[in-house]
């Protein structure tokens, strides 16, 4: 069972916007996860191993928002909301305690736009208050070129079920994340992908990324933000532990390649990123996907 706690805050400004994700705010209404996803940063706090089990609940979360929402609001300070930075905004226990869903409440009736990033499918549920957020948002006066109120970004380390199953024991399935894409992208709304972190030699392999470009342009997203792997620590419940394990578990073959590019380094050789670079670029033209929600944004026609 979660723990359900008090905080002091819940509305945290950023020091500084991601040109990606474009989050002048964070809000997590949860904390910890229960995807268990292996290779999470996380990985090595004080959550251990199990995730799940570290779960909690901040009980006076939209009281707070609301508060924190209306002074944001009464100075003019509007800015995207994202959804959640350190956990995912639809990790299981939403069905019981639905503060997200309270939260995009609270969002809309303050008229901030927002930025949702998940592994799941519960968020076809809230398509009705998402829907309202886009029509009555205010935009932030900084970004003239984002003409829309709510972005939706779905995260994949890999669109194959078999793998996240192996790496994301905890997280809807890929197959199941990909249906509720599409039902997003019906609905109208600025739709993308996150695929990130690639699993090195796995899902990150020229078959496997035109796999998936190829896909995703077919189901029509907005853009899409492929990244590397980022792996750390050597304790039992670090990321880089539990993914040596898993690799030596199920891909016994590739534990020699892991080893040399992690057993002293968290993230894959120089090298290695420059090729990638390289190679999202020529896959971002080849299939006439953006990597920036801004370009994407600037052209896009508001429906609402």
């Amino acid at each position: 069972m979660p723990r359900e706690i008090h905080v002091k805050s819940v509305l945290n400004k950023t020091k500084k916007r991601d040109q990606w994700f474009l989050d002048d705010y964070t809000f997590n209404p949860y904390s910890s996860c229960s995807f268990n996803c292996l290779y999470c940063y996380i990985r090595g706090s004080k959550y251990g191993s199990n995730l799940e089990q570290s779960l909690s609940v901040k009980t006076n979360a939209i009281e707070l928002l609301d508060k924190q929402l209306a002074t944001r609001a009464k100075k003019n300070q509007y800015g995207v909301i994202v959804l959640s930075s350190a956990t995912d905004p639809y990790i299981q226990i939403e069905k019981k305690y639905r503060l997200t869903r309270q939260a995009l409440e609270i969002i809309h009736k303050h008229r901030f736009p927002v930025h949702m990033i998940t592994k799941s499918d519960m968020i076809v549920r809230d398509f009705d208050l998402l829907k309202k957020i886009e029509r009555d948002a205010i935009l932030p006066l900084d970004l003239p070129e984002l003409k829309r109120g709510v972005i939706i970004s779905f995260s994949f380390s890999t669109i194959q079920d078999k793998v996240g199953k192996i790496f994301e024991p905890g997280a809807t399935l890929p197959s199941k994340r990909i249906e509720a894409l599409k039902q997003t992208i019906d609905e109208e709304f600025l739709t993308g992908v996150s695929l990130m972190p690639l699993i090195p030699f796995i899902s990150d392999t020229s078959e496997q990324l035109h796999q998936s470009f190829s896909l995703f342009k077919r189901i029509g997203i907005d853009y899409i933000f492929p990244a590397t792997i980022t792996l750390f620590g050597n304790g039992k419940a670090d990321s880089r532990t539990l993914m040596l394990n898993a690799i030596n578990k199920h891909y016994p073959e590739l534990r020699e390649k892991y080893d040399k590019f992690f057993s002293a380094n968290t993230e894959m050789p120089t090298y290695y990123q420059n090729a990638f670079r390289k190679k999202i670029k020529e896959l971002c033209k080849e299939y006439g996907l953006k990597n920036d929600i801004i370009k994407t944004a600037a052209n896009s026609i508001n429906s609402q």
